[in-house]
């Protein structure tokens, strides 16, 4: 006799843009001009560039291969490991350099932000920062822009560290003076009584030698709210989420204490990597552990867009000129430091998007 149980639902229409079969990718960006480019750290795998744009449906190293082959002499203007790639809208592809491969201290000079012309594939500006803002501890995960505030506008960039204190680096891109903002608040770190699970499974660091910690990672996703005027975030190791004013963040007479009660809590929307706003405000935040894509809506409402078994780690988001949500699959937590040393991923990793019905939130 066969008989057949009720399963559990899956939902949401997604369609496949690309499937990665070398290095794992993080980070995605689509430019209002519909070019898609694509990024991997050095983790580990055999990374030839860490940056890309996916033309005609092959990876080719962006802006050129020279750039991404990072050389000591040069760690200003050479890409080392880049963990996130954001087009901010209006002609320019952002590049945040972590230069902490396999998540080694910054190498010295070289943790950066870099704009890139699209016009002309060229570096039009590099910003580094000094030893009060790049701790040994810091890991640059993710940025939001705003040009609407100052001379040439303000970036806020996520320290997602897991050994150090998680912070916002608030940066005036005028004159490159950087900042950190909540630097080791609670509201930037890992949540200290959450347990990851993904695919039924605790997730924790497991040693080659057997040995074990927990998972730890602080402020990493990141959206900024279509006037420009709410910074959203969350830590990767927690399902809360929580908003602050960009007016206070940039006001730095404002004490920390203060600025700690500044910070709103939007309650729990699931375990997040990447985040990203709609022009009709709702924020899109992944929930990796079940495999999900969360819609938080203005007023605070939020519902599940979709549900999918191949959601393996939605990891980052970024909404096209053509309404589409966008999302790098990389399958994280199935990596080899998670499992005593044996490397579980299963290529291909995949970018897929989903019709939204929804424009990228202007930053301009």
């Amino acid at each position: 006799m066969n008989f057949m149980l009720p399963m559990e639902k899956y939902f949401g229409k997604f369609e496949l843009v690309h499937s990665f079969y070398g290095a794992m990718p993080t980070g995605v960006t689509v430019s209002e001009t519909g070019r898609i480019f694509v990024c991997f750290p050095k983790w580990g795998d055999d990374v030839k560039f860490t940056v890309a744009e996916i033309a005609g449906g092959q990876l080719q190293p962006y802006p050129n291969l020279e750039t991404n082959l990072a050389t000591l002499t040069n760690v200003a203007m050479t890409f080392i490991s880049v963990q996130s790639v954001v087009a901010d809208g209006r002609g320019t592809l952002w590049v945040l350099d972590t230069a902490a491969p396999n998540f080694s201290e910054p190498i010295k000079g070289g943790a950066k932000l870099v704009a890139v012309d699209l016009q002309t594939n060229t570096i039009r500006n590099v910003y580094t920062f000094t030893e009060e803002v790049i701790l040994p501890t810091t890991y640059l995960n993710d940025v939001r822009f705003d040009f609407r505030v100052g001379k040439a506008g303000y970036a806020y960039i996520t320290d997602s560290s897991s050994k150090g204190p998680g912070a916002i680096i608030v940066v005036d891109l005028e004159t490159g003076n950087a900042f950190r903002r909540l630097s080791g608040a609670p509201p930037t770190s890992p949540d200290p009584y959450f347990l990851p699970k993904v695919e039924g499974k605790i997730l924790m660091n497991r040693n080659k030698d057997g040995s074990t910690s927990p998972f730890r990672l602080a402020s990493d996703g990141i959206a900024i709210s279509v006037d420009g005027k709410t910074l959203f975030f969350c830590p990767l190791t927690s399902r809360h989420l929580f908003s602050i004013s960009t007016e206070a963040l940039r006001d730095r007479t404002i004490p920390e204490k203060e600025l700690l009660s500044r910070v709103e809590y939007w309650g729990e929307k699931g375990a997040s990597d990447g985040m990203i706003t709609g022009a009709k405000g709702n924020v899109y935040a992944g929930d990796y552990e079940n495999n999900s894509i969360r819609k938080i809506m203005p007023n605070g409402n939020m519902e599940t867009i979709a549900h999918d078994p191949r959601l393996l780690w939605p990891d980052t988001f970024s909404i096209g000129p053509d309404q589409y949500l966008y999302v790098i699959v990389n399958q994280l937590h199935r990596q080899a430091r998670f499992h005593y040393g044996r490397d579980l991923r299963e290529k291909p990793y995949s970018l897929l998007r989903m019709d939204i019905g929804e424009m990228p939130a202007p930053t301009f």
